[in-house]
């Protein structure tokens, strides 16, 4: 039976100490399609895969993977037995041949597909009897999918895969990971490569400070996602917080929207309120990143602000 999602979170958190890097994140993963992962560093990426990954256990809240429990120990097991993870750091014994740690990584697998090994090896030309310590960064992060993708795991994570790669590394990267899916492998990756996430991505998870503040289809985002400009011949006046209008700027007589859907209706609402030029236009997911994070930034600052004053 095919999972219509393959991860599941409700209310997951994680504290180190006083600090909270997970903060009760609700999120939904489907199945043979490829998630992008998205947020800046501290945003809570790492420690969401970890808690995924059974690696570190969640303060509170729970989740699933592949329909098991990440916080039971059994099941967790069975999560890694079932997943392949490429982390930043690789973690490859570099000690090794690379035909060493292939034919270390097969004994493992049952489910081992040789004709995937060969396919790849020859694919990514890696040499055989190098040792993985001598292999570049891109020749690394190849190894590791090749580990990865030769056991046809059910879902695949990657944090940050594409870090330090050179532009073919990164454009055969993409490549194998757009094909994934369709092998029924589910793609899970973090990164900052909001260029290459929109190349390839189906569904976005953008969170910050551990809080998910997006969890849409790629598609979606595309089409119900527009800045919307407006110009008044005075002061702008204050507008409604209509439904879509995720932010509002305003400076003086110019004001500039950032609207998730109801477009046409916040358009016509500023013309009604006296706007003598509204301008609609799409947006990237890189000017959707950086408003959302922005826009945070600033409630933050207010909120200290205006607790500073009631102190006062």
């Amino acid at each position: 039976m095919i999972l219509e999602r393959v991860i599941q979170t409700a209310n997951l958190t994680k504290e180190y100490g006083g600090f909270r890097a997970v903060d009760r994140l609700n999120c939904s993963v489907r199945s043979e399609r490829i998630t992008g992962f998205l947020g800046r560093n501290g945003a809570g990426k790492s420690s969401t895969i970890k808690m995924l990954l059974g690696m570190i256990r969640p303060t509170s809240g729970s989740g699933t993977v592949l329909g098991l429990r990440i916080d039971d120990a059994k099941e967790s097991i069975e999560i890694r037995r079932r997943v392949a993870y490429v982390g930043e750091d690789k973690g490859l014994y570099g000690y090794m041949t690379v035909a060493q740690l292939v034919r270390f990584t097969r004994s493992f697998y049952t489910d081992w597909q040789p004709d995937v090994e060969k396919k790849l090896l020859a694919e990514y030309r890696l040499p055989p009897d190098r040792k993985v310590k001598a292999l570049s960064k891109g020749m690394r992060t190849k190894l590791a999918l090749l580990l990865a993708l030769s056991r046809r795991p059910e879902l695949l994570i990657l944090d940050e895969p594409t870090e330090g790669l050179d532009p073919v590394s990164i454009e055969e990267l993409l490549q194998t990971l757009v094909r994934a899916p369709m092998n029924g492998t589910t793609v899970f990756f973090s990164s900052h490569q909001l260029s290459e996430v929109e190349r390839i991505a189906d569904d976005i998870l953008l969170i910050d400070r551990g809080v998910a503040v997006l969890d849409m289809p790629l598609e979606q985002i595309r089409e119900n996602y527009r800045r919307i400009s407006l110009g008044f011949t005075t002061a702008a006046p204050r507008l409604e917080a209509l439904r879509g209008i995720e932010t509002m700027r305003s400076d003086n007589r110019q004001v500039t929207i950032l609207a998730s859907s109801n477009a046409d209706a916040i358009a016509q609402y500023a013309r009604e309120r006296g706007a003598v030029s509204v301008d609609v236009a799409p947006i990237s997911l890189r000017e959707i990143f950086l408003e959302t994070v922005q826009e945070r930034n600033r409630q933050d600052q207010q909120k200290h602000w205006e607790r500073e004053d009631a102190l006062v």
